[in-house]
């Protein structure tokens, strides 16, 4: 591993790439030709191998493995820039609210584990809640009342930056009392008459479509004799008698309501963490990163101590 690699070598890199002349790179970084050209070389040396080739007439231009390392560097220097800008907003106390929309068909302990792991990265900066269906939260990501929402999927990722956050099965949900809270799996081609309690299509109408999808998919009518806004609304009118709902696992359920999961079948409630292409808050950026590699998972998180990992000078590339 090398000693001597540091972000400056990166940015003179790419300065070069770009430019395909030593002359005008050192001008862009604000240093001498020599020195550049120096610094370089003392890099190609450390680590044993070219990344550039120097062919006078034609030009500077990188070798293949300048190329991966360049592709990386590409990568790492914003980040850095955004790291330190990030830092400085924590150190001043500038970090602009973190304004969050959220369906309620998303479990409340997604939130919750949100909020856990956005205070760990940014402690004593403040987030804002904004409930919604999902057609609501997304026209205020669209106009910027918005920075970010945890909605249930599909989202279109054409038009908004889409990770999957979250997911957990699909279960029937009935009255304690009914009979087919005696069986340990329900047949939904037996049941399909009852299934009468859904979401309001309108509130996600691609949900709605994709729900239409895995209906026909498996040869079975989706009926909609009632709809509903919320997850508590579809819960009592299953209590009430007015048929039989298909509902997230982990759900809270109502006393006098139970769950039993579906034969043969792996539907499951997805969960976008969603931002506009132009992502405009700060912190988003780090918490995309956080999310890629944790997700929020499917169950309740305890709080940690923060561990932001801080980008080093040295030991970058070997």
């Amino acid at each position: 591993m090398s000693d001597i690699v540091e972000f400056r070598h990166l940015e003179y890199l790419v300065a070069i790439a770009e430019r395909k002349n030593f002359s005008k790179a050192a001008e862009h970084v604000l240093r001498s030709q020599p020195a550049v050209s120096h610094q370089i070389k003392m890099v190609e040396a450390d680590i044993g191998y070219p990344l550039l080739i120097r062919d006078g007439r034609n030009g500077v231009h990188p070798t293949p493995a300048g190329e991966f390392v360049l592709a990386w560097a590409r990568i790492v220097l914003p980040q850095k820039k955004e790291t330190f800008r990030m830092a400085k907003a924590i150190h001043d106390g500038t970090v602009p609210l973190l304004r969050i929309g959220f369906s309620s068909f998303v479990n409340g302990f997604l939130l919750d584990n949100f909020r856990l792991a956005y205070q760990a990265m940014f402690p004593e900066c403040e987030i804002n809640l904004s409930s919604g269906n999902t057609k609501h939260n997304l026209e205020r990501l669209e106009n910027g009342t918005l920075d970010c929402a945890l909605l249930p999927m599909p989202i279109d990722k054409d038009t908004w930056n889409v990770r999957q956050v979250a997911h957990s099965p699909l279960v029937i949900c009935m009255r304690s009392d009914d009979p087919l809270a005696n069986e340990a799996l329900v047949d939904i081609h037996e049941v399909a008459s009852r299934l009468k309690v859904f979401r309001d299509p309108e509130l996600h109408p691609a949900a709605h479509t994709r729900l239409s999808e895995m209906f026909a998919e498996v040869g079975v009518p989706l009926n909609i004799a009632s709809s509903a806004a919320t997850p508590a609304d579809i819960q009592l009118m299953v209590k009430q008698g007015y048929g039989l709902a298909l509902i997230d696992q982990l759900w809270p359920l109502d006393a006098g309501l139970i769950t039993r999961p579906l034969a043969g079948l792996h539907w499951t409630a997805d969960v976008a963490f969603v931002t506009p292409k132009d992502r405009r808050h700060m912190a988003l950026m780090f918490i995309e990163q956080y999310l890629d590699e944790h997700g929020l998972g499917n169950k309740r998180k305890q709080p940690q101590p923060a561990a932001v990992r801080h980008p080093k000078q040295l030991a970058l590339i070997g």
